[in-house]
């Protein structure tokens, strides 16, 4: 029988397999949805899917460097216990050849590609579901580029909790580089420099300090010079070339790739987990709200 979109929607919903694996399942099931939903148990995919309200927030973040290319990601995990099983971090690796190899413009593109082993991103994740038994998802990526003048400073903490990769134009000295990753990774700037926040953002912190100077009771004919120089302090906080460098808190971190030719192009810091809501279960509290209904 024909295999209609509204059937593959519905397949899709019941079991939350991808779009292909659902058809496929419909197709080898002459439309039967029952039969479709075992077919997919029965390959570990529906098994994955019903995980799909679980928060994964855990994880890991790697870089894969190649010649003049580049790919950063994130993968998530539910438990921290799984993103030390060998399992997922053969699964991340696999996923880092792949984005580097194919180059997807988005995560949506990248689950649908095929792999080297003939399966499909989302497929080849849902198979590790399967196997590793929690909720496992592709977040993130980006990949960059450079030329043979620049270098790549690719820089993982805690094993993978941060990574930060940093492009340097006009040096290729890859250990400067990597030092400013190390310095990314522990200070978490926002921006490269102060031509990058914009006017804006600029303009709502200096709203913000000069209110701050008036209920401080400073004259206002010295609020303006105040709020000047705590911008300047704003700006020390968000741009990495105005940072004290880590390694030399006596020298700025611009100032440092300076005195090696070159200059920060720019910076991918990826830490695991960052803006995903996590879900804090207190088992406690859960049976105390039982007890008091």
């Amino acid at each position: 029988m024909a295999i209609t979109a509204q059937m593959v929607k519905e397949l899709r919903e019941k079991t939350g397999a991808g779009m292909m694996d659902c058809k496929k399942a419909l197709q080898e099931t002459d439309g039967d949805m029952e039969k479709a939903i075992d077919f997919l148990r029965e390959k570990g995919i529906a098994k994955a899917a019903k995980k799909g309200d679980r928060i994964a927030a855990e994880g890991l973040t790697t870089i894969k460097v190649e010649g003049n290319e580049a790919v950063i990601l994130e993968v998530n995990s539910e438990t921290d216990f799984v993103a030390k099983n060998e399992g997922f971090q053969v699964l991340v690796k696999e996923l880092a050849d792949h984005l580097l190899a194919n180059k997807p413009a988005s995560v949506e593109e990248a689950n649908g590609q095929t792999m080297a082993n003939g399966a499909t991103v989302e497929t080849h994740i849902n198979s590790a579901i399967a196997k590793i038994g929690e909720k496992l998802t592709l977040r993130r990526f980006e990949i960059k580029t450079k030329n043979d003048s620049d270098a790549f400073g690719a820089y993982l903490h805690m094993g993978g909790r941060i990574s930060v990769l940093t492009v340097l134009e006009g040096t290729t000295d890859g250990d400067a580089a990597k030092d400013v990753s190390m310095h990314i990774a522990a200070l978490n700037p926002k921006y490269v420099s102060r031509d990058q926040v914009s006017q804006e953002e600029v303009e709502r912190e200096r709203q913000v300090l000069t209110q701050q100077a008036l209920n401080e009771g400073k004259p206002e004919n010295i609020v303006a010079k105040m709020v000047e120089g705590r911008i300047s302090k704003y700006f020390e906080d968000v741009c990495v070339n105005d940072q004290a460098f880590v390694k030399n808190p006596d020298q700025k971190v611009g100032k440092f790739v300076e005195s090696k030719g070159g200059k920060i192009r720019e910076f991918v810091r990826f830490e695991v987990g960052e803006g995903i809501e996590k879900r804090e279960d207190n088992f406690a509290e859960e049976v105390m709200s039982q007890v008091k209904k």
